[in-house]
């Protein structure tokens, strides 16, 4: 029979544990998609750890707008609209009025994790005031990119730095790369079968996308490459893809664009929720160290990451089925590598 004292015990341990699941996390990360999209395995961690009841993010709506619902974000916030260049000022002269926008923005959470500003910086100075002027919070400063000679994942790094600056005893954790990150909806989808029936194509197996782009021109291998390795492909009878956004049309020259057209579909300037639900249909995405690359890995696609300045070992895309395809540097982007065509093509073929 349990005692008065055992069911006081009880209560005050559920009490606890609805307290922590009323906590909420915040992560403002400023970056692009593959820098939130290596961001999310630090998310779940912090929510899993330390039982948080939500976790949100704080970044540009255009990159992160389609993670709730789909990942481990609950919600997210555009850095838009709040004033944080505020938080740069000299700490001595930082100032916050009786309800200010910035003490409302920060008052719901617990642990806030920014990869904006330096650790001991006036921003993480100010950010810590702000957000203990309304309740007792957390405030770690995490930095985006990791040290030269650093040959683990980024993710792991990380997590590595939360646990390091959290003052609690949290078991560390490597990040499971056989994890879907993200998961198409339904709707999703049927946007990807739309698209793809709006180009004459159907739901096959073999069907390939390729984004010969990237955020960088460095990043992205020579575009007679792909073009060699889609002409290939096609000739075996795989359907190919090419998606391209505003950077590729406006760089590609006409020649080239009629090059792609004369051997497979080309889609250009789609949202980012369309080419979620593009490559929620395909057989196989073929990319550049690039945020689309990192979706397509993250949805689980069967993804070819071609890398050639920066390192897989840290910047590898996370999912259950990536294989990573390292390039010489010398050639990578300026020429087109008739060797590296054929040993990439081992790959995919294989």
């Amino acid at each position: 029979m349990q005692t008065h004292d055992d069911i006081l015990e009880l209560v005050r341990q559920k009490g606890a544990e609805a307290a922590r699941k009323m906590q909420r996390g915040l992560i403002v990360q400023p970056g692009a998609i593959g820098d939130c999209i290596l961001t999310l395995p630090l998310a779940a961690y912090m929510k899993e750890s330390l039982g948080l009841g939500s976790i949100d993010i704080l970044g540009h709506t255009e990159y992160i707008g389609f993670l709730p619902g789909r990942s481990c974000v609950d919600s997210v916030r555009s850095i838009d609209s709040i004033d944080v260049h505020r938080l740069f000022a000299e700490a001595n002269q930082f100032v916050l009025r009786d309800q200010d926008p910035l003490i409302n923005a920060f008052r719901d959470y617990s642990w806030i994790v920014t990869f904006l500003g330096e650790p001991d910086s006036n921003f993480e100075q100010n950010l810590i005031f702000t957000a203990n002027c309304s309740h007792s919070a957390e405030v770690i400063t995490l930095s985006m990119k990791p040290p030269k000679d650093f040959t683990e994942h980024l993710a792991d790094f990380y997590i590595r730095q939360f646990v390091d600056q959290s003052g609690f005893s949290l078991q560390r954790q490597t990040i499971q790369t056989g994890d879907c990150l993200i998961k198409a909806t339904e709707a999703d989808i049927n946007t990807g079968k739309e698209l793809l029936r709006e180009i004459g194509l159907g739901f096959g197996e073999k069907l390939k996308v390729i984004q010969p782009g990237s955020g960088g021109t460095k990043k992205c291998w020579h575009i007679e490459n792909f073009l060699a390795v889609a002409k290939e492909l096609d000739s075996r009878g795989v359907e190919i893809i090419f998606l391209l956004g505003p950077a590729e049309t406006e760089r590609y020259s006409d020649a080239t664009i009629k090059k792609i057209n004369s051997i497979g579909k080309c889609l250009t300037d789609l949202s980012l929720t369309q080419v979620l639900g593009l490559l929620s249909c395909v057989d196989g995405f073929i990319g550049n160290d690039s945020g689309i690359t990192h979706l397509a890995a993250a949805l689980g696609v069967r993804t070819y990451s071609i890398y050639g300045p920066t390192n897989p070992e840290v910047y590898k895309s996370i999912g259950p089925d990536v294989t990573v395809f390292a390039s010489k540097i010398a050639s990578f982007a300026r020429r087109p590598s008739m060797s590296s065509q054929r040993k990439f093509l081992e790959v995919v073929t294989a």
